[in-house]
């Protein structure tokens, strides 16, 4: 698809999309003439005011440029609640933390399917870049649930401490990857940013000796090979573990275990742009008013939460988690009798679960930390043996 077949930018998005290009090419400048791309994609994707999370385009919806699980239906949150409450009884108190939180309707789904349950957390925390998202789930929060939004608390940094249950879904992905080329010749190179004929450009330089290298290296890529590293990710997963005290965290977002992210095969790598509801090869189609996403690759996740005390609880697809927490039976409840309730809401399950839609390219990992269940952890009782990190 060229860019005249995408839905049009208006003349003001357009313009905060031009001033952030000028802003990424005095980087560009200010760096000898070359960015690392997760620098730009940092850039892109966050850069105040302007940059896709932190400006004030509609992200999701019919209206944005993706639809997200809890837009689809109520049934995913009640879903991921199930889990959290099994948790909160457990310690007998705690807090929901979660990362992300789009529009804030995984947060009204959670609270509540926890009031249902008898199982309300102390507070439910929301970590969130985006003033303007925090704005609309403020909004949403008040819309769904007004009795409960008294318990849902804003934060702008990392509590030290946490006893409860941290959610995040779809906050791996955005986390900026680097892009890593494996020459023909075998030379290990780094895919940065350059400005070149009016617009931005990709440009490979040797990778100098750095974690990275190091990282790039151990995965042996082969010759001739594009591929993401999120240079970043060990340090979310470290600072979860080093605040979460006693307690679960969940991570639901779409990749693959190493064998599979680093297949000989997928060799242009899984970076995407998504604007309008079209995904995009081109990272550079009006940055900050597109998404940008690599593919989460699920055993680094294991291994840093592993390195840092994490327990692993599950690993299994979209489909099996959502099985195993109650989704079929929460569709039953809704009952075929009344097609024009029933009919959305089954087409939404068909989306989260089938193969050829959400259930199989998305996963859902779960760590805890001194907690002892006297059960599997909801979600995760029956998996496939061919989900190995």
């Amino acid at each position: 698809m060229t860019s005249s077949q995408l839905p049009a930018a208006t003349p003001e998005a357009l313009a905060a999309s031009h001033e952030l290009v000028e802003r990424i090419r005095n980087a560009i400048a200010a760096r000898d003439g070359w960015l690392p791309f997760s620098d730009y994609m940092r850039m892109a994707l966050y850069e105040p005011g302007l940059g896709y999370y932190s400006g004030g385009a509609t992200k999701f919806g019919e209206a944005g440029d993706f639809v997200t699980a809890p837009e689809l239906s109520p049934l995913y949150g009640a879903c991921i609640a199930t889990s959290v409450a099994q948790v909160l009884q457990t310690l007998g108190t705690g807090d929901v933390l979660e990362f992300g939180a789009g529009t804030g309707k995984l947060a009204a789904q959670i609270l509540t399917e926890l009031e249902r349950l008898d199982t309300l957390p102390r507070h439910y925390y929301i970590v969130d870049l985006s003033a303007e998202l925090k704005e609309r789930q403020r909004a949403t929060l008040h819309a769904l649930v007004p009795h409960l939004a008294d318990k849902v608390v804003w934060l702008d940094s990392l509590p030290q401490q946490f006893t409860g249950f941290v959610v995040g879904n779809e906050v791996l992905d955005a986390i900026p990857c680097a892009l890593i080329y494996n020459s023909e010749d075998g030379e290990l190179l780094e895919r940065g940013v350059v400005w070149r004929d009016n617009a931005l450009a990709f440009d490979d330089r040797p990778l100098a000796d750095s974690p990275l290298r190091d990282a790039a290296q151990a995965l042996e890529l082969p010759s001739d090979y594009l591929t993401e590293i999120q240079p970043e990710l060990p340090g979310f997963i470290a600072s979860t573990a080093h605040l979460l005290q006693r307690g679960a965290a969940l991570f639901i977002d779409y990749g693959f275990p190493a064998i599979e992210y680093y297949h000989p095969q997928r060799k242009q790598g899984t970076l995407m742009a998504h604007y309008r509801h079209h995904s995009m090869t081109d990272p550079f189609y009006l940055p900050g008013l597109a998404d940008l996403t690599c593919h989460v690759d699920f055993t680094a996740v294991y291994q840093q939460g592993a390195d840092h005390g994490l327990q692993l609880e599950g690993y299994v697809s979209q489909a099996q988690y959502l099985l195993n927490a109650g989704l079929t039976a929460r569709l039953a409840a809704v009952g075929p009798d009344n097609i024009k309730q029933y009919a959305p809401v089954a087409a939404a399950v068909q989306k989260l679960t089938s193969p050829a839609e959400m259930g199989e390219l998305f996963k859902v990992i779960a760590f805890s930390k001194n907690l002892e269940l006297s059960t599997m952890l909801a979600g995760f009782e029956h998996g496939d043996d061919s989900y190995k990190l």
